[in-house]
Order: C-alpha cells, then structure tokens, then sequence
C-alpha cells in the first residue's frame, strides 16, 4: 500500500522533471532557428575573376557575330541575283577574313588564365578546344580554292563556324550555381545584354559627306615601310609595309585590300584586315573622297 506523501513528491518530481526539459528544448530551438535564418554573406568578387568572365562574355559575343555574319555571307553567294558576278569576289574575301577572325578568338582563350573556378574552367577548356578544331581546319584553305567552287568552299567552311557554339552548361548557366561566379557576371560590363566595345574603344565617325581627318603621315605611303603608319589614300595604290605588298582600293563607303594570296573588302570606320602576324591596317575614316588607314603589326 503506497502513502499519500509518497505520491504528492513523485508527482512533483514528474512536474520539475518535464518543466525542466521543456525550458531547454524552447532554448536551444530558438537559437538554432536564427542561426538558421540569418543568410551566409558572399564575398565579392575578385577584379580577376571580374575580368577573367569579362572576357569569356567577349568572345562568346565574338563567336555568336562571327556565326550570324558566315551565313549571311553563304546566303549572299548563293544568291546569284544579288552576289552576280561577284560571287567569287565574296568567297575570296570570305575566305580571307574568316579564319583571322578564328584565329583572334583561339588566341584570347589560350591567353586567358585559369579562373579558379573548376566548372567554368572547364567550359573555357571545352570551347578552346572547339575553336582550335575549327581553326586548325580553316589554316588547310586558301581563298584561292574559291575560284573553282566558290558556293561549296564557302559551306563546309561555314559549317564548321556555326558548330562554334558555347558548350553546356554555358556561362550564364553557371552563375546560376555558383554564387561567386554570378557576382562577376553581374560586374562584368561585358557580360551586360547589349554591350558593344565599339563604344567605348572607337572615337565618333567623321561626317561621310565632310573632310576627312588628317592622317599623320599624310599621303606618304613610305612611311609604311617599317609596317608602323596612318597615311591617307584617295585612289588605288600598292603600299608595302612590313615586308607586305597590298594594294588598296579605296570606295565609297568601302575598302578593298589585295595581295597575292587574299582580297578583303572592309566598309566603314574600325574595319581591321590582318595578314597573320605580319600586319594589321584598320580604318580610320571613310567616305567619298578616300580613306585614312593605319597600318601596324600585331
């Protein structure tokens, strides 16, 4: 038989019992539930990783422009009511320009160093090995083999340009899992929807109808010589520089560049034709009266 006191202090004890675990429970679950709460901060992005997807979103840029003009090109040449007669002209300039263009977008993905980031390191090696693919294929053509088959040359090298495509999962897919390669993203004036490097890089195009700006070695194209010159050109002529014979035909609102092995056609100001490493001439300025070019080697 149990006594009446003896119940009374084991119930009490029962009470102090759950009202102590209960107390610390209440405790311990509120702090964990603002730990929990609070977000983990990101740091910022390093101005290297900044400029590392800077230039990813360049050349990303360069390739998808490089795909759209290619078929626009074969889309000229194949239309014989508006290439004519000069559709070889387009597939020889074609040829020319294609695999520089190439070329500039394998040079700056080899040259850029390693991000830190494993996944986008990766899409980097992945893409440089499709740009190298193509421009080892493209380094085999010679805008000669266009007179014999302008339509079909131009094809199979446009083909090749229009496998030029990221590799997945692309960059923007990436910031989406990465939260330090999404900041950069975000800082990166590149990487912004409608960017253009023109610019910020090209000074604002002369009148087409006024003067034209005076070129620092005026007519003199022997100043070309040593491939370091701005001159001005107003007809037809041969300018060596560099070691390089090319003749220029100035137009008016275009360009055109001749050597032996090539033929280039450029319109407007900022056009660049490049003759390997040898030489490079952009346009200055262009209209009806002629056309200032400068000449460098790359």
């Amino acid at each position: 038989m149990v006594k009446r006191g003896s119940v009374a202090v084991v119930a009490a004890g029962l009470v102090l019992a759950v009202g102590g675990c209960g107390g610390g429970t209440d405790e311990e679950t509120g702090a964990s539930g603002k730990a929990s709460a609070k977000p983990t901060p990101t740091r910022p992005p390093s101005k290297e990783l900044v400029k590392w997807v800077g230039e990813m979103c360049v050349q990303t840029s360069a390739l998808k422009d490089l795909r759209a003009e290619s078929a626009a090109d074969l889309k000229q040449i194949r239309n014989p009511d508006e290439a004519g007669s000069d559709a070889q002209f387009f597939a020889v300039s074609y040829l020319s320009r294609t695999p520089l263009a190439v070329d500039d977008v394998e040079s700056a993905l080899t040259d850029l160093d390693p991000s830190g980031v494993p996944a986008a390191d990766r899409l980097r090696n992945a893409l440089l090995k499709k740009v190298k693919g193509v421009a080892d294929h493209l380094d085999e053509v010679s805008p000669i083999d266009a007179v014999d088959d302008a339509e079909g040359i131009v094809a199979d090298v446009d083909k090749r340009v229009q496998s030029l495509t990221p590799p997945q999962p692309d960059l923007l897919a990436l910031t989406k899992k990465d939260p330090q390669l999404a900041a950069a993203y975000k800082r990166a004036e590149q990487c912004a929807p409608g960017w253009n490097p023109d610019e910020e890089a090209a000074s604002p195009s002369p009148d087409p109808t006024g003067p034209l700006p005076k070129a620092a070695d005026g007519k003199n194209i022997d100043a070309c010589s040593d491939g370091e010159c701005e001159v001005l050109v107003t007809s037809p002529v041969w300018i060596t520089a560099n070691g390089v014979d090319v003749h220029v035909t100035p137009g008016d609102d275009s360009v055109t560049f001749e050597t032996p092995s090539s033929v280039m056609r450029l319109g407007g100001q900022g056009g660049v034709a490049k003759w390997g490493d040898d030489l490079k001439a952009t346009v200055v300025a262009q209209n009806k009266d002629g056309t200032v070019l400068k000449f460098t080697i790359p």
